[in-house]
Formats: C-alpha cells, sequence, structure tokens
C-alpha cells in the first residue's frame, strides 16, 4: 500500500483502509478497491497485450462478456473464447500458446454452473495464465480461491460486500508483490479506483457481511427446497442441493451455498412475467446481494446483451428467473414465494 498520499486518484487513507480489509477477508497480500465491479475487471483486462488470448468460463456476468465482446477483442485485438469448464481434458484442450488470462466464476452468474478452482489451477500451473476467479456470489466468507490455487480474486462489491445497495464498488486481491505493482500502475493511471466516501461505505458494510451471508443462505435453502417441489417450478438449481451437479465440488471448495437461486418456470415468458409482477417482497430489479431479496429475468434485464444464440446454449431461457434471496423474515419470503405462483 502507498505510505504517501499525494493525489487521491493514487490511493487514500480510507481507501487502504478497505484494501486492507479486503485482503484480510480473501487471506491475500494485497487488495485493490475499484470503482466499480467492472473497473476492477478492465484493470485486470488492461495487462494484456495485442494478439493475447483471454479464454473465459462460457456462463458469465452479462456486463464481463459484453465488454470482452464489444470492447477488449475488437478494439484490442485480443482473442476471446468461451467454454464450459466442467470437463479438465477439454479444458486443457481450450488453452491456446498465446492464451495469458483465464476468467472463472463459479457459481457462474445466473446458471449457477459450479466449477473446481484446484483442479483449474492445477491444470494452468507452470503456463504463465493468470487464473482470475471472479467471487462475487460465493462471497469470501465461504471460498477463498486464492487458497485453491487463483492468482486473483474479483468483487463486485457492490453486492455482498457493500450489502445494503447503497455503493457501487469492486475489488481486486492477490498475493504477487509483482503482479501488485503492475495493477497499480493500471489503477492510478487509468483512474479505476474507488473514492475515499464510497471506500467508507464499503467498509460499513463489510462488518456485518458474515452475519448478513449465513441468514441469507438459511432462507435460501428453505426457499430452494419449497421451490424445487412445487408443481408450477420445471428446474431448481441452487448449489445447496443434492440435485445440483456441481453439488460435491461446491461443497469441497466452499463452507456455504450461498443465497442466489435460479428456478426455470413451466411454461415461457408469460409465466415468468406473472411470477415476477405478482411478488411483494422481493422486488423486481438488477443486482443482488443486499439486504433485501431481488428477482430478475436474465433474458431480458441482467444478460438481454448476450446474443440470442449463446443465450439457448447456456439455458437462458424465457421462463428461467434468478433471485438473490435477502435477510428479511423467512416465513415472509416463503409465504411471498408461494402466494406469486399461485398467480402464474
Amino acid at each position: 500500500m502507498p505510505v504517501v498520499f499525494d493525489y487521491a486518484r493514487c490511493g487514500n487513507p480510507t481507501r487502504a483502509c478497505l484494501e486492507r480489509t479486503l485482503a484480510s477477508m480473501e487471506q491475500a497480500n494485497y487488495a485493490f478497491a475499484c470503482s466499480s465491479g467492472m473497473a476492477a475487471h478492465v484493470t485486470v483486462m488492461n495487462l494484456l497485450s495485442r494478439g493475447d488470448h483471454v479464454l473465459c468460463v462460457d456462463d458469465v456476468y452479462g456486463g464481463t462478456q459484453r465488454y470482452l465482446r464489444k470492447i477488449l477483442q475488437p478494439n484490442a485485438d485480443i482473442e476471446i473464447s468461451m467454454h464450459d469448464f466442467s470437463d479438465i481434458k477439454e479444458f486443457k484442450k481450450s488453452i491456446r500458446p498465446n492464451t495469458k488470462l483465464c476468467w472463472l466464476e463459479t457459481p457462474t452468474n445466473p446458471t449457477l454452473k459450479v466449477f473446481d478452482i484446484k483442479k483449474i489451477a492445477e491444470a494452468l500451473k507452470g503456463t504463465g495464465i493468470l487464473l482470475v476467479v471472479d467471487n462475487t456470489f460465493a462471497t469470501p466468507v465461504n471460498t477463498n480461491p486464492l487458497l485453491l490455487g487463483a492468482d486473483i480474486v474479483s468483487h463486485s462489491l457492490t453486492k455482498y460486500v457493500g450489502g445494503h445497495s447503497d455503493v457501487i464498488a469492486g475489488g481486486l486481491m492477490l498475493n504477487s508483490k509483482e503482479l501488485y505493482d503492475r495493477l497499480y500502475f493500471v489503477l492510478k493511471t487509468m483512474g479505476t479506483g474507488l473514492s475515499a466516501f464510497d471506500s467508507w461505505i464499503v467498509i460499513r458494510g463489510s462488518k456485518t457481511l458474515a452475519v448478513r451471508v449465513k441468514q441469507a443462505e438459511k432462507t435460501a435453502m428453505a426457499a430452494a427446497k419449497f421451490l424445487a417441489s412445487h408443481k408450477k417450478v420445471q428446474k431448481l438449481v441452487y448449489p445447496g442441493l443434492k440435485s445440483h451437479p456441481g453439488y460435491e465440488i461446491h461443497k469441497s471448495q466452499s463452507k456455504g451455498p450461498g443465497a442466489m437461486i435460479s428456478l426455470f418456470l413451466k411454461g415461457g415468458l408469460k409465466e415468468a412475467c406473472a411470477f415476477l409482477e405478482n411478488l411483494k417482497i422481493f422486488t423486481l430489479a438488477e443486482s443482488l446481494g443486499g439486504v433485501e431479496s431481488l428477482a430478475e429475468h436474465p433474458a431480458t434485464m441482467t444478460h438481454a446483451s448476450v446474443p440470442a444464440e449463446q443465450r439457448k446454449i447456456l439455458g437462458i431461457d424465457d421462463n428461467f428467473v434468478r433471485l438473490s434471496v435477502g435477510i428479511e423474515d423467512t416465513e415472509d419470503l416463503l409465504a411471498d414465494l408461494a402466494n406469486a405462483l399461485s398467480k402464474v
């Protein structure tokens, strides 16, 4: 961390305090607090050079894929490929001689795919390829990717760490001093660092992170079990249920299942809209990880920018809904879900 604060864009005491907190959360040596989750991502991407290749998980946050596909690839002549990382042999085949960065989410946004961080890190060992894990959904309460072999951990601090839907911020955590120096140069040059006041807001939210995550998980588990058995739900996806194909992997690398739920309603867009319109406690809104419960329709909201053919491959269909469970009373939230489903 800088010792002398000569210009706030390069660092300030409050941001430094937050960065120490973030490093502690992820058991890292260093951390950066950025002006948004995407600012954190862009900071990392600026380590790349023309002609490099980025290997990205196929199901990734809409903003991340939009940046890769619409800005980085055409403007910087950087190759992008997106693959499912489930089969390690196939994963290794997707690595190219010019691959410099591997981007992973687990669980993914929005279909909640789960991947083995340790195996992926081992597959990349000795290649010089940086493994970046977006840990926003899992949170540092449950998963610490650096301990599993990742080089950089990213977070949208807007979500669980901030926790109150009142700040936009991002974070990067890492252990390498050489990598820290390179990223610091990018951050101070581009101005992607977080302001002092917003840093204070995230510090405030971080103090209750563990309590909020565990309460949200408790309700999410109850909600997932309820939804999984409901006659109007075609399919329920939640890492905490044994029905999830990545259940054992997630259990091996995470202390908890998280509070994100994905479900497919029987029917199509009409049924999804009816469900969403009749929720009273769950708010129809993008974002996630706050104290309040949110529901959204990825195909027309957070992932609308994903090409239709790619959404179809990933299963982001018209009947697909993503829930972010908050910390309201469990019984109230279950009643809200039951009422909304009765209107479908």
